[in-house]
Formats: structure tokens, sequence, C-alpha cells
């Protein structure tokens, strides 16, 4: 058996189903804000396609997916993150999700047993974690709090842990903190990873949604055209339509960058063997090229933001997130009594910060926080804000 399967934590939603169990809330129906999955309808160009080219199941697709998909894809990269070139046969390779593909990456690049091999934020998406340790490393955890705007300091890592690292996990916009790392830092990364010769998996899910239509956030190939390394040498970004287009279950996402390492990658997947369905890949291609329903998607998500943020606000304090569709208070008691008090005498469920992250020897730094995840309709995210408004105004 593989080691690492020992190693596994549970997810935090199973952590969360149960700190729950025994818990009966006062007020009904429960508002449920924890899990990062959008619930606002999903295109209808996208959904129609699906049920037009139904008949393709009957293929079976290739691991490189359709020419006309990567086309797409490249002419939204260079148009989003005004590239000079991408070239789909080379530059990129379609996914089933990012979560296939970070985790996928992990066992194609580490090649060494010890720990360090990847380095990760700390809160995570637990998927990085896990795709370090069934890869034979215990990753090194880079934590993500107030004092540094919710970003890992690269600078906290020495030059010999550099030198052992082969896998860096990036995520900007952050979960669950929001924050998007600059071009500035993003470079700093860069050179670094040209120096010590590792790779950056950049993950971007959540770069479509965003407070200010004429700032959208940085991406990693981005920062590396800007400083010359137009072949994207070292960097690879994940991108999806699931929070973009609200498409979480047609499972499509990319990968993009590096050349070599997506020749590689593509050569793992096929042995792998997890190639988009065809249908999904004629959708997605509808998604990829139309921005209408997503600047329309953005503004559902604003409008929630300056609706609750200062409701919380008010009682908690509520950082505004740079982007995504999190945000992440501080609680006046450890996480997991606020959260259990919260269900309890509000019917609203969030998600304990400490269970997005791990102690380290400076503490965990979810600790007294949880996330709130903003995708049910206004009303319900409005209705939950002034729940937990008024259970803490009554007292603790």
């Amino acid at each position: 058996m593989n080691s690492g399967l020992t190693l596994l934590q549970p997810y935090p939603f199973e952590r969360l189903a149960k700190l729950l169990r025994n818990s009966k809330p006062a007020l009904d129906p429960v508002i449920p804000l924890t899990m990062g999955e959008p619930q606002h309808p999903a295109p209808d160009g996208a959904l129609e396609l699906l049920k037009e080219h139904a008949e393709l199941v009957a293929k079976y697709p290739a691991t490189q997916g359709r020419a006309q998909l990567r086309a797409a894809i490249a002419r939204w990269l260079e148009k989003r993150f005004v590239l000079p070139s991408i070239d789909p046969e080379h530059h990129v390779l379609p996914l089933n999700g990012t979560r296939e593909g970070l985790f996928a990456l992990a066992q194609a690049v580490v090649s060494t047993r010890q720990a360090g091999g990847v380095i990760c934020p700390n809160p995570f998406y637990q998927i990085y974690e896990g795709a370090a340790l069934l890869a034979g490393s215990q990753p090194l955890l880079l934590n993500c709090d107030e004092h540094n705007g919710f970003l890992p300091d690269i600078d906290l890592v020495t030059p010999a842990q550099w030198q052992n690292c082969q896998l860096v996990y990036l995520c900007t916009p952050g979960n669950p903190g929001g924050a998007v790392m600059s071009s500035r830092q993003l470079q700093r990364l860069i050179a670094l990873a040209h120096e010590h010769n590792f790779l950056i998996a950049s993950d971007e899910c959540y770069s479509e949604i965003y407070p200010d239509e004429a700032a959208p956030p940085t991406g990693l190939l981005e920062a590396a055209a800007a400083m010359g390394n137009t072949e994207f040498r070292h960097c690879l970004c994940f991108h999806s339509l699931s929070k973009r287009s609200n498409l979480p279950g047609l499972r499509s996402g990319f990968v993009a960058g590096d050349p070599e390492w997506i020749a590689h990658f593509r050569r793992y997947r096929t042995y792998h063997g997890c190639a988009m369905p065809l249908h999904h890949q004629i959708a997605s291609e509808w998604a990829w090229a139309d921005e209408e329903h997503v600047a329309a998607n953005r503004a559902r998500y604003r409008q929630k933001f300056e609706a609750v943020t200062p409701i919380l606000s008010a009682v908690l304090p509520t950082p505004k997130p740079d982007a995504g569709f999190y945000l992440w208070p501080q609680t006046p008691v450890d996480d997991e009594h606020f959260t259990q008090t919260i269900y309890e005498r509000a019917g609203v469920s969030l998600l304990p910060g400490s269970y997005l992250a791990r102690e380290t020897t400076t503490g965990n730094p979810g600790a007294k926080r949880v996330r709130i995840a903003l995708v049910a309709e206004l009303s319900q995210c409005v209705e939950a804000a002034e729940r937990i408004a008024d259970c803490l105004r009554r007292g603790w």
C-alpha cells in the first residue's frame, strides 16, 4: 500500500459533519455557506451544446483534447492576460477540472521521497497536501495570515529548502483569504524557480471573480511574459470553468505554460486515462469564448459582497478579499465552537478555518477564523449575515 494513504487527513467537510452531528439548528431552513460550489445558474449556451452533442459519448476522446478547444483556451489566455502568443499545440492541455490536474501533477513531477519536495500555502486546498503525500513528500507549509496579507511569505524559505524543492503550489486569488499575488511577487518566485530548478503550479480558478472590472488579478503566465519569459519556463497555470461559468459538474479546466512540462504531463495523463468527454469539450469551447455570462456572474458576486460585508463587519473583523467569493472573518472564540454555535442558534453552516490549515511551529493560521462562501442567492446570503449578526449582538 502507498504509505501516503495513511497520512491523508479527513476532508474539511467530513470534519464539519462530525462536528455538527448532534447539533440541532434553532432556525429553519439552514443556510449552507460552507462549500465553494457555485449556485448561480449555468449558462444556456453551454447547456444547449451539451444536449446537441450528447451522442458523442459513443466516441473516445483524446488526452490532448480537440484542437478547437485548445485554440479557444489559447485565445482566452492571450486576451485575458495580454500575452504575446500561446501555442495551442504546445502550451495548453485540457483537464477534467483543475482538481484532477493539480493532484496528478505532483505524481508526475516529484521524484524524490523526501520532505519539502513540495511547497504550498497554509491554509490550502487540501488537494495540494494529498498530492504531495501520495507522491512521497511531506509538504513544506508557508503560513498565510493577516501579518503577510494572507499570502505565502517566500522569504521564509531558505536556499537549502529551495534547492530541495521540486514543485510549488500557489493559489492566487487565494482560498480562503482571497489575496492576489502581485506581478512583482510572482516574478520573484519565477526567478527562484529558474535558479533552483523547480516547477510552479499556480491555481487560478478564482481569477475571474473580482470587484473592479478595470483591475483583474494578475496571472503567473502574465508575470512570466512581462519579465521576458515568453516560453513560460518553470511556470504552469491552472484554470477552470467551475467558478468562472458556474459549471462545476462539467469538470472542465486546463493547464497551460511550460511546453516541456506540458509534454511530460500529457504523456503521464495518457496512461492516467483522464480525457474530457467530447461534448464537454464543445460546450467548453463556447464557455471560454464568451465573456458576457462571466461579467454577469461577476456582477452578482459583487452585489453580494456589497450587501453582506457591512452586516458582518459590524460584528466581526471581516477583511475585504482581493478576489474570489469567500469571506474570511476572525471569530471571537475558537472557530469550531463558533461554527457549532452559529449553526445551532442561527441556522447557518460555516467552515472552521482551522480545518483548512495545519498546525505549524507558529500555530494554525486558520484558527479563530471561518470561511464563508457567498455562493447562495443574494437573499439567502443577506439573511445568513443578518442571522449571524443578530446572534452575536445577543451576546456570546
